[in-house]
C-alpha cells in the first residue's frame, strides 16, 4: 500500500528549474531476449556502439523505485549527467541535468521530497551497459531506435549479474511503426518483457502498483482501501512532474487521481465515518480547483497550437500573439500552483491521504460494492432521462460529471461483479470522450472570444470567426452521438447493476 512516513515541512524554497534541464518523453517498448538472440535485418542505419555507466540512487528502502521513479548518475565518454525518470501514463518523462557534481542535485531532491521525506539518497546499484543497434527508417524517415543492451551489474567493483534487453524507442511519434518493428523482433525470437527499468531486474525489486485487488469475497472496506491506495499512489507519482511543469500529462494525471479519490470517497460514503470522508473530499475538491486553471490552459494551448498549423502565415500571426498571451498565463498559473503545493495545507492533505490508504475510517455496514455502483448508476440514469431532445450545455456537463462518478464506482465494484461491470466501464469511457469533446469546444469558444478582445484587427476577427464555427461543428458532432451513446450506456448499466 502507500506508506504514511513523516513528510518534511516543505521543499527548499524556492524550487528553481535550471534552464539547462532537458525534459523529454520516452516512448519505448521493452522486449525480453535470451543469450542466443540476434537482431534481424531492419531498414535503417547502424547506431554507434556505446558504453554507459549508471549509478542509481534511492533510499535504503527503495522509496523512489516503489513510486515508479529512478534517479541515476550516468557517465559516457567523460560526459556526466543526472537523469530522473518519472511515470507518465504508459510512457516515462526523462529529466536530465548535465553536471559533474558527485551528489544528487538539490533541484531533484526538491521535486522528489514527498517520496523521500527526510530520508537520505544513497547509491543502490551500478549498471554498465554496452549498447548497439539500428536507427530504423521508413520512407527515408527515422521512426525508432532499436537497441540491444548487454547489462553488467557491478557490486564492490566486480560483476555479479549479467543480462540482455531489447528496446524500441520511438522517434517520430507514430505508434503503428513501433508495432510493425515489434512484430519483426518477435518473429526473430524476442518475447514479453515486464516493461520495468533495468534497476528492478538488477535488484530483484517488485514493480510498483503490482499489488492485485483483494479477492472477490474480501470485505468491502478492503476493496475501498485498495482503490484509495492505487489513486493516492498515482497522485503522488505525478506530483514531481506537476511541479516541474514541462509535460502537461503529469498535471492531467494528478488531477484525474484527485477526481478518482473524491469519487471513491463519495461512492463509499455508507461505509465510512461521514465527517471523516466529507472533510477529505472537501480538501480534494480544493486540490482539484487548484489544478484546474493550469490544466484548462494546457488543453487550450494544445488546441490553439494545432489550429495555428492549419492557417496560412497572415492568419497565423494574430493567433501566435494570442498563444503567447496564453503561455504567459500558464506560467503565472504554474507559479501559483507551485506555491500551493509547498503549503502546509497540501502537505497535510497528502499525509491524510496516505493514512486513508492504510486505514480508512470505516463503519459497520451491510452495503455491497454492487450497491454502491448501482446508486451512482441510478443517479446517472435519472440525469440522462431528464436531458430531453435538446439538452442545455449545463445539462450535458452535469451528465458528464455523473458519468465519471458512475464509472469510478463501477471500477470499484469491477473485481466482484466481473465482465458486466467491465462492459459498462468501457461504454462510460466512450460517453465521457464525447461529452468531453463537447465541453472542450465550449471552453475553446470562450477562449476564442477572449482572443478577439485581445486582438481587434479585421484579420483577427476573420480567424476568430472561422475557429468559432469549428467549435460549433464539434459541439453538433458530439450532440448527434449523445442520445445513441446514452441508450447504450443505460443498457449496459441495467445489465450490470439491475440483476437480482
Amino acid at each position: 500500500m502507500v506508506r504514511a512516513d513523516k513528510i518534511p515541512s516543505k521543499p527548499s524554497d524556492p524550487l528553481v528549474i535550471s534552464p539547462t534541464v532537458k525534459s523529454t518523453v520516452e516512448r519505448e517498448i521493452k522486449l525480453a531476449i535470451d543469450d542466443h538472440f540476434r537482431l534481424p535485418e531492419l531498414p535503417g542505419t547502424p547506431l554507434p556502439r556505446r558504453r554507459l555507466t549508471s549509478t542509481y540512487y534511492d533510499t535504503s528502502q527503495y522509496d523512489l523505485a516503489r513510486a515508479g521513479m529512478t534517479l541515476r548518475h550516468r557517465v559516457e565518454r567523460g560526459k556526466q549527467a543526472w537523469q530522473l525518470k518519472l511515470p507518465l501514463m504508459r510512457d516515462r518523462q526523462e529529466v536530465e541535468l548535465v553536471n559533474r557534481q558527485p551528489l544528487p542535485p538539490t533541484m531533484f531532491r526538491d521535486l522528489l521530497f514527498l517520496s523521500l521525506g527526510e530520508r537520505e539518497l544513497v547509491p543502490v546499484a551500478t549498471l554498465r551497459v554496452w549498447r548497439a543497434g539500428v536507427r530504423v527508417r521508413m520512407d527515408h524517415t527515422p521512426v525508432a531506435d532499436v537497441t540491444l543492451d548487454q547489462v553488467s551489474v557491478i557490486k564492490d567493483g566486480a560483476v555479479f549479474q549479467r543480462f540482455r534487453e531489447l528496446e524500441i524507442e520511438q522517434i517520430d511519434g507514430k505508434d503503428r511503426a513501433l508495432s510493425d518493428i515489434e512484430r519483426q523482433l518477435r518473429r526473430a525470437g524476442a518475447s514479453d518483457h515486464d516493461g520495468h527499468p533495468k534497476l528492478f531486474r538488477a535488484l530483484s525489486l517488485v514493480a510498483p502498483g503490482s499489488e492485485p485487488p483483494p479477492a472477490s469475497d474480501a470485505p468491502v472496506v478492503a476493496h475501498v482501501q485498495w482503490a484509495l491506495a492505487c489513486h493516492v499512489r498515482w497522485l503522488l507519482a505525478h506530483d514531481p512532474g506537476t511541479r516541474l511543469g514541462r509535460e502537461s500529462e503529469s498535471l492531467h494525471q494528478m488531477r484525474v487521481a484527485t477526481r478518482q479519490l473524491r469519487a471513491v470517497l463519495r461512492a463509499a460514503k455508507p461505509l465510512l465515518v461521514p465527517e471523516w470522508a466529507d472533510s477529505l473530499r472537501d480538501e480534494l475538491r480544493w486540490l482539484g480547483q487548484l489544478l484546474g486553471p493550469a490544466r484548462d490552459l494546457d488543453v487550450q494551448l494544445a488546441y490553439f497550437r494545432e489550429e495555428s498549423t492549419s492557417l496560412d502565415a497572415r492568419d497565423r500571426r494574430p493567433l501566435s500573439s494570442f498563444i503567447s498571451h496564453l503561455e504567459a498565463q500558464r506560467i503565472n498559473a504554474q507559479e501559483i500552483l507551485l506555491n500551493e503545493l509547498k503549503s502546509a495545507r497540501y502537505l497535510d492533505l497528502v499525509r491524510r491521504l496516505q493514512q486513508a490508504a492504510q486505514d480508512p475510517t470505516a463503519v459497520e455496514s451491510a452495503v455491497t460494492l454492487r450497491d454502491l455502483a448501482k446508486d451512482e448508476f441510478t443517479k446517472l440514469r435519472n440525469a440522462i432521462l431528464q436531458t430531453g431532445p435538446t439538452p442545455t450545455n449545463a445539462t450535458i456537463h452535469g451528465v458528464r460529471i455523473k458519468t465519471k462518478r458512475a464509472r469510478y464506482a463501477a471500477e470499484l465494484a469491477e473485481p466482484t461483479v466481473g465482465k458486466s461491470a467491465s462492459r459498462f466501464i468501457n461504454k462510460a469511457r466512450a460517453v465521457q470522450d464525447v461529452l468531453g469533446m463537447h465541453q472542450d469546444a465550449l471552453q475553446a469558444e470562450t477562449y476564442i472570444r477572449t482572443f478577439l478582445k485581445h486582438s481587434t484587427s479585421a484579420r483577427a476577427a476573420f480567424v476568430a470567426g472561422r475557429m468559432v464555427e469549428r467549435q460549433r461543428r464539434r459541439r453538433e458532432k458530439a450532440r448527434k452521438k449523445m442520445q445513441r451513446l446514452f441508450r447504450s450506456l443505460l443498457k449496459r448499466g441495467e445489465k450490470a447493476w439491475e440483476k437480482d
